[in-house]
């Protein structure tokens, strides 16, 4: 019988934090604390740019940003904000989405896979994912929750489990 495999990624799905950042703007175009303090959210290149008048302004929109991410199902560890920066009379705060398991990260979980998990399963770095193989599911599945289980500065998904 073939292996059985599994891709462990760290993607984030563009749409849904368009759908984030535009209920993020709509939320601060109503809300009474964020009237006539100059709020705004909005995609600057590959970035999310967080506008206002004051540190505490910028650092509610930027909660409230946060919590529609969390909302749409998207991992907060996916979301790499900066320090607010005063700009003239604004606050601004950028912010990127992480995407893509770096080398060393990848090396990290494949030595706690084969560390930790059952023997006979394979774990090998292709590009910015990870394909973890063996004979049995049953060692797949428990790889999947000895990773859930662990708590890494990046977001995971688990993808092409056949």
């Amino acid at each position: 019988m073939a292996d059985s495999s599994f891709d462990i990624v760290s993607k984030v799905e563009r749409q849904e934090v368009d759908n984030a950042l535009n209920q993020t703007a709509k939320e601060i175009s109503q809300r009474y604390d964020f009237k006539g303090v100059g709020a705004s959210i909005s995609w600057s290149g590959e970035k999310i740019l967080m506008e206002a008048n004051s540190e505490d302004r910028v650092k509610a929109v930027l909660d409230v940003f946060q919590s529609k991410l969390i909302k749409r199902g998207i991992s907060l560890k996916a979301l790499d904000a900066g320090e607010p920066q005063l700009s003239g009379k604004e606050y601004k705060i950028f912010a990127s989405i992480e995407e893509g398991i770096s080398q060393d990260n990848a090396k990290k979980v494949a030595k706690i896979i084969r560390d930790e998990g059952p023997k006979g399963v394979k774990a090998q770095v292709q590009g910015d994912e990870l394909r973890v193989s063996s004979k049995s599911r049953d060692d797949l599945q428990t790889i999947i929750a000895l990773l859930k289980g662990k708590d890494f500065d990046f977001a995971l998904q688990f993808v092409n489990y056949r």
